[in-house]
């Protein structure tokens, strides 16, 4: 199959994808107006400056016909694909709770999530894939431990719903990841499949239980891990009984993402890994880096979304809301100043 060519597809293909560069190429246009990605997500090669962006997320809708969800990774540290000079830098997570103490850890991350929500929502960005609910511990790896909220699950559910709550209010909706639980990984999942060898009271009263008292939120994302407990041979995003407890165990009745499909956690083709991913039970498979011939592979094995998957897609876009209203320097300053404070305090 030629990239833009071959049937149309009249349904919304059960993948989310990335494109190339800072703007759309004609076979990019015309491959995603044939495979109608149910969503797309942007990276630091898609951003240049504000107009630029808007002018992207426009072009990506106008391609699939409908306001289709754009997503973005702005957690803050490493992991914020909108900087300076036009954009707000923020610390890594587990630096900024730290600082705020855990009086204020909550209300702090409360604040900047209204802030980034603020800044996406202006570009025309409407998801973002964060808030990182997985428990830092000791043995976590070093790419993802200061991205996580804290290290019992008390103060990880209350600094998680707090983001969310500020990117609802800002217009946006949140992702939680890496469910079921990321935390206890030693390995970066980019590079090498992690396995958690933890038994299955440990991870329910930690890992889980996170992730169970986020199950209301409208959106996930899955963790390329393997849990001995659940299944010792496949990783969750392509484990049938992953899935089944993610759903029933966990209760999480969202719409659920895999990871990147193209991370090298996960072996076959990429045309397997999203078949595999999609016959698990996930909702929709993510491809991040853009390459038209992988997203052919990835269009083709995912399909369409259908039957209970198409109901929860729809459920999580019916929780966008127009932002509230935002004085964004007043906000800013609560933020900053709550910090200030608390540094020195």
């Amino acid at each position: 199959m030629h990239p833009g060519g071959g049937p149309v597809n009249h349904g919304v293909g059960a993948f989310i994808a990335g494109c190339s560069g800072p703007s759309l190429t004609p076979t990019e246009r015309a491959f995603f107006a044939r495979t109608r990605p149910f969503g797309f997500i942007l990276f630091a090669r898609n951003i240049d400056e504000p107009e630029q962006v808007r002018s992207l997320t426009r072009d990506l809708r106008q391609a699939v016909g409908r306001k289709a969800p754009i997503l973005i990774d702005q957690e803050g540290g490493r992991v914020q694909r909108l900087r300076p000079p036009h954009w707000r830098p923020w610390a890594p997570a587990l630096d900024q709770i730290a600082v705020a103490g855990p009086a204020h850890a909550a209300r702090s991350m409360y604040l900047r999530a209204r802030l980034i929500a603020f800044e996406l929502s202006m570009l025309g960005i409407d998801v973002d894939c964060a808030p990182v609910a997985d428990i830092a511990r000791p043995e976590t790896h070093d790419i993802l431990k200061n991205r996580c909220y804290g290290t019992e699950p008390k103060s990880v559910i209350a600094c998680a719903r707090a983001t969310a709550e500020g990117l609802l209010e800002g217009g946006v909706l949140p992702v939680i990841k890496h469910i079921p639980g990321h935390g206890r990984a030693t390995a970066d999942s980019h590079l090498h499949l992690p396995r958690v060898k933890a038994n299955w009271t440990a991870l329910e009263v930690t890992d889980f239980a996170v992730f169970q008292a986020l199950a209301g939120m409208p959106m996930a994302m899955t963790a390329h891990v393997v849990y001995d407990a659940i299944d010792p041979d496949l990783p969750a995003t392509i484990s049938p009984r992953a899935i089944a407890m993610i759903r029933r165990g966990i209760g999480f009745g969202g719409f659920l993402m895999s990871d990147d499909v193209s991370m090298k956690a996960l072996s076959g083709t990429i045309a397997e890994r999203s078949r595999a991913s999609i016959q698990a039970g996930c909702d929709a498979v993510l491809h991040c880096n853009g390459d038209m011939a992988e997203m052919e592979e990835v269009a083709e094995a995912s399909g369409t979304l259908t039957g209970a998957a198409a109901d929860r897609a729809a459920r999580a876009l019916a929780r966008r809301r127009p932002p509230q209203p935002i004085d964004v320097t007043a906000v800013a300053t609560e933020l900053y100043g709550l910090l200030e404070k608390a540094a020195h305090g």
